[in-house]
């Protein structure tokens, strides 16, 4: 069952002050914000938090008339945001007219058939400007702000999170959904098409072919999956004139509405430090996942020791994610390709798999015996019980105790570990909320964070916040 996050796309023609309402909501810097227009050249994702309900924010580049080519994917990017996005802010100014680009935005909106919140931004500039206007642009629910005044920001995250209960619900049609995502060009269709057994997605040496997220049903072992190709990720900034943009909401929708994920490498490319973005996408998304090595059939005098030595190598650029396995496969000969189906079937059972409070708490006291945690700044938290999340499609653990936000990183890592090699939650992610007794919690908000106290702080003054960067070594559980 695919648990699925709100997706928030926030349009509109460039320097109307999208970055700034990005980095208030994040309550942090994220995006690079100038005065001059366009700076915004790649869609920035983050995940987001309010209320304790998460969902991903998404800051686009600014909505212009596409001049030339490099122009025009900024705005098909855009476009794409907008088809993929679950709720869409348009953003624009109020000091400013309207113009031709923010009635274009607002039809884009409107024809998404999606819940559309007007943005009225700097309104600190808008001393006895006509608001009214906007009203032309047909959109019911607006709202108006100033970053530099903090105005308006809760309100637009009160109205968002009035409409996001609707959207976040569980996917549950019995179907194991499996995405296959990767870069450009590194055989996401050509496996898709082997894997489904017959040409469902057009395949070209030229990167960027697959523009739309791909889907067939297939039948394996009487289990129906849902099989998904996405259009490629290309490095931030990596654009090439004639050649069509790639679409990283795209796949990030396809990583939400997906179980396991299939994250291709090329194998004459193993160190891409988007690869491992990719990856961390994966894992703060809570799917399952599983490192494909493609094209393995163009490898010469390829044998065991020569993928006894590639492997070592992709794992140290994947330490963060150790409990992925990894595969060589060939779509041109099928080397391994069946054997796809057999572990995508293996870990949606282990995500399934439930845990008796009991046990969990034998398995807990035996943990903390071994290995007592130390804590922090002099304070040593205590674990008194453990029990599993019955309604998380992700195997999901609730940790009570006491000074629980001194715990160390690394003791996070330890009790994961442990708990993975006891109960076998290989090709899965796993979530830990550690909670003070007195504290009431919902899922929502990840306690694996390791600035834990700033955590409770946001969620205090209805504050976002950014999960940990996946390849981030200084605060990553792995």
């Amino acid at each position: 069952m695919a648990k699925k996050l709100p997706i928030v796309a926030i349009v509109g023609r460039a320097n109307v002050g999208k970055s700034s309402l990005f980095n208030a909501i994040l309550d942090r810097r994220e995006a690079i914000v100038a005065r001059e227009a366009g700076t915004t050249r790649d869609s920035i994702i983050a995940k987001a938090e309010y209320n304790e309900q998460n969902f991903w924010l998404v800051d686009t580049a600014g909505m212009k008339n596409p001049e030339d080519d490099f122009e025009f994917t900024i705005q098909e990017q855009i476009m794409q945001a907008a088809d993929s996005a679950d709720v869409i802010w348009v953003v624009v100014e109020a000091n400013i007219p309207i113009t031709e680009e923010d009635r274009k935005v607002a039809k884009m909106a409107h024809k998404s058939g999606k819940p559309v919140f007007l943005v009225i931004n700097k309104m600190d500039q808008a001393k006895g400007a006509d608001i009214d206007r906007f009203d032309r642009l047909g959109i019911k629910t607006t709202v108006r702000t100033s970053m530099k005044q903090g105005q308006g920001v809760t309100e637009l995250l009160d109205k968002l999170y009035a409409v996001i209960p609707g959207i976040a619900e569980a996917d549950d049609d019995g179907r194991l959904k499996v995405a296959i995502l990767g870069r450009p060009n590194v055989g996401k269709s050509q496996l898709f098409n082997t894997l489904a057994k017959k040409q469902q997605a057009v395949v070209a040496d030229r990167a960027g072919t697959t523009r739309d997220i791909n889907r067939t049903f297939i039948k394996y072992e009487g289990r129906e999956i849902e099989l998904m190709d996405t259009a490629g990720i290309r490095r931030n900034g990596k654009i090439e004139v004639g050649i069509e943009k790639f679409s990283v909401i795209r796949s990030l929708a396809a990583i939400e509405q997906s179980d396991v994920c299939f994250l291709l490498i090329d194998v004459h490319d193993i160190s891409v430090q988007l690869d491992q973005k990719i990856a961390g996408m994966i894992q703060e998304a809570g799917k399952g996942l599983v490192l494909v090595v493609s094209k393995w059939d163009d490898v010469e005098g390829k044998d065991a020791y020569t993928r006894d030595a590639l492997a070592p190598q992709i794992a140290q650029n994947f330490v963060f994610v150790p409990w992925a396995p990894l595969i060589f496969t060939s779509a041109v000969t099928g080397q391994n390709v069946t054997k796809l189906f057999d572990i995508a079937l293996q870990i949606d059972e282990r995500r399934g798999q439930r845990i008796a409070t009991n046990e969990l708490n034998k398995w807990l006291r035996k943990m903390v015996d071994r290995h007592p945690p130390a804590g922090l700044k002099n304070r040593s938290p205590k674990l008194n019980y453990i029990v599993q999340e019955d309604d998380n499609p992700i195997p999901a653990f609730k940790v009570f105790g006491s000074h629980t936000k001194f715990l160390h990183w690394s003791y996070k890592r330890y009790l994961e570990r442990g708990l993975r090699e006891a109960y076998g939650y290989e090709g899965t992610a796993v979530q830990f909320w550690f909670i003070e007794k007195h504290v009431t919690h919902k899922h929502g908000v990840s306690p694996t964070k390791e600035n834990n106290s700033e955590l409770q702080r946001s969620i205090a003054r209805k504050k976002a916040v950014r999960p940990e960067a996946a390849n981030d070594d200084s605060s990553n559980p792995y």
